[in-house]
């Protein structure tokens, strides 16, 4: 096989088209931006590259737990309609080679916040949070995604995590409402995902057979609603929304990005990959624009 199609299939199997998924190390930085109470510490390019560097460790790690995660479920994979053709699944990366390479990835995702820590000290959270990451996936792989509802809630905390250890990088202040609304806005997500995957392929994993159809769309609607109630509530109550009255405006934009969400699960679009659907729906790119746009918009009036 040639050099070229080796490397493709290694990206395939890590999966780097969900390395997406970790821009939720960017958070902290992303607000303390338009946080005048914390200009000093986004000043210039050095906070920005840290939580950069943040974000391509937990890329790393997650890339090492995608393929162990693969190894694990190596049979029942290979039932699904889609992830048979997952390079593992398919018989095209041998098992012991996976796994050699995902310890490979554990110790270059730890090798940045390790680094950090020798020299400055007072940033232990940022690596105690992504080594508290690391045991939680590890649980994850090995019994809690077998067991319904903790299945998401887990994976949903691990988006907590990750916009924790980019503010404990960078040493910024990231608000209560937002760590919340970014976990149930990532179960709400999770949520879509499962219920995708029981309409196309229910026998291609155990814990499917224990969710309840109607009880899962509930959960979706929930996770939905608390989403946009906590995000409406970080803009009108916090800091942050003291300081920038204008900024509940950008929560028009997060109830049009979770109703367009749910229009494309209930289409039957390929929500079971998340990160597939954000990176090529147009419409979710204009809402997101909108609410780039609502919020520089909303800073600077505040100026």
């Amino acid at each position: 096989m040639k050099r070229r199609n080796i490397a493709r299939l290694w990206l395939k199997a890590v999966r780097i088209d969900q390395w997406t998924k970790n821009g939720a190390v960017m958070l902290a930085w992303f607000f303390s931006v338009a946080d005048a109470t914390q200009t000093s510490l986004v000043r210039g390019w050095r906070s920005f590259l840290m939580a950069l560097a943040m974000a391509a460790s937990f890329s790393l790690l997650s890339s090492a737990f995608y393929l162990l995660n693969d190894v694990a479920d190596y049979d029942a994979d290979r039932l699904h309609p889609v992830k048979r053709h997952r390079p593992i699944a398919a018989g095209l990366i041998s098992r012991i080679r996976a796994v050699r390479v995902a310890l490979v990835l554990f110790a270059a995702g730890f090798a940045y916040p390790a680094f950090v820590v020798m020299l400055m000290p007072s940033r232990t959270l940022a690596f105690g949070t992504i080594l508290g990451y690391t045991v939680m996936q590890c649980l994850y792989t090995g019994a809690l995604k077998h067991i319904p509802y903790v299945d998401v809630a887990t994976l949903a905390a691990g988006f907590v995590l990750r916009a924790v250890a980019g503010a404990a990088i960078i040493a910024a202040y990231i608000s209560p409402w937002l760590l919340v609304c970014t976990f149930t806005l990532s179960m709400f997500i999770a949520f879509c995902k499962r219920r995708h995957e029981m309409l196309i392929a229910a026998e291609s994993r155990e814990v499917l057979r224990h969710y309840h159809p109607h009880l899962l769309k509930g959960c979706i609607f929930v996770a939905a609603f608390a989403s946009v109630a906590e995000y409406s509530a970080y803009t009108l109550t916090s800091k942050m929304g003291q300081r920038v009255p204008l900024l509940w405006t950008t929560a028009v934009f997060v109830l049009l990005g979770i109703l367009r969400y749910l229009f494309l699960a209930w289409r039957k679009a390929d929500v079971g990959r998340p990160e597939k659907v954000l990176l090529t729906d147009r419409v979710l790119w204009l809402i997101l624009l909108g609410y780039a746009l609502s919020a520089v918009l909303a800073v600077a009036f505040a100026m």
